[in-house]
């Protein structure tokens, strides 16, 4: 089985919109991956007003010309036999159907959702988040997500709870136990046995959670959730507390909506047990003076969660 999962395919789908520098780090990352991938399949959002255009062809060309500069020579032969742009108008973006576009592209035998800003650790990342599939019963596997230099402690921490170093297997057994952590999955970086993936729907048209929502497909089809923690990828944010506040208000606005599927999930006690969990932490680093910030921020993403939970 090892042998045949060496043979499969893989393409990689990325969503992007004005991308920044880390984009350009994960292509190359890409570019050197030891488990050789198919095909990049790069679904660019833009505005008429971005390219002065509204022909299609002209959109993909500009952008490629646009992108291809940031590369070497070696790197743009590359580059012109991987990447493939596609693309959606901004007004048209949604977060599981500009996926699902993405994946309508794709013939491979997995197919990995990345964003933009997630920069591959190393040269093994594709390769260790496929090798769950050895096990036929999973469907979804999701990579660990290491913390940027920049970030700030109290994240660093809420990461490592996130994103343990060891793996994990979940199946709808493991409600009882780990809760809404069952369903838990990130697109920041995810695989999908694709034949699958369209078998049981694809993602659902949301702005939030579309990689939860079809990880509780997978379970409840009694097949497996693969959280592969040796497959890495550089990726976080510093946000601030409003931030978190309107971000977690939109998640609560998603679970009121998928109410089906969250409303029987035990999902608060997994942030006190992060927050305790996180205290003890703080202290034993001797960083108790940052414990008012985890409070703080624990609480805005609390606050947020439940204005959303309740419009």
């Amino acid at each position: 089985m090892i042998d045949e999962i060496k043979e499969k395919t893989v393409d990689v789908i990325i969503p992007v919109y004005k991308p920044e520098k880390e984009f350009f780090e994960l292509l190359k990352k890409l570019f050197v991956q030891k488990h050789c991938i198919n095909r990049i399949l790069v679904i660019n959002t833009f505005s008429c007003n971005e390219v002065n255009s509204y022909d299609d062809n002209k959109v993909k060309l500009i952008l490629n010309d646009k992108y291809k500069v940031m590369f070497n020579d070696e790197d743009k032969k590359i580059y012109d036999e991987l990447v493939e742009i596609h693309i959606v108008n901004k007004e048209e973006f949604n977060h599981g159907l500009t996926r699902n576009y993405g994946a309508s592209f794709s013939k491979a035998d997995f197919i990995v959702f990345m964003t933009q800003d997630a920069v591959p650790m190393d040269d093994t990342l594709i390769s260790e988040l496929i090798k769950p599939f050895e096990d036929e019963e999973v469907y979804v596997s999701y990579a660990r997500q290491l913390p940027r230099k920049d970030c700030k402690y109290v994240e660093k921490y809420v990461r490592s709870f996130n994103y343990p170093k060891t793996d994990i297997v979940k199946t709808k057994k493991d409600f009882d136990k780990m809760g809404i952590k069952t369903i838990f999955c990130s697109d920041v970086c995810a695989a999908y046995k694709r034949k699958m993936f369209v078998k049981l729907g694809e993602f659902e048209k949301t702005d939030f959670n579309e990689d939860m929502i079809f990880a509780y497909k997978t379970v409840m089809n009694n097949k497996k959730v693969y959280y592969a923690s040796k497959a890495k990828v550089i990726h976080s944010h510093n946000y601030t507390y409003m931030e978190q506040l309107r971000r977690n208000i939109e998640i609560g606005k998603n679970q009121k909506e998928f109410e089906h599927i969250f409303g029987n999930i035990k999902s608060e006690t997994e942030g006190i047990k992060m927050i305790k969990n996180g205290i003890k932490h703080l202290f034993k680093r001797g960083r108790w003076y940052l414990i008012p910030d985890l409070i703080l921020s624990s609480g805005f993403k609390f606050i947020g969660y439940r204005i959303g939970k309740f419009k």
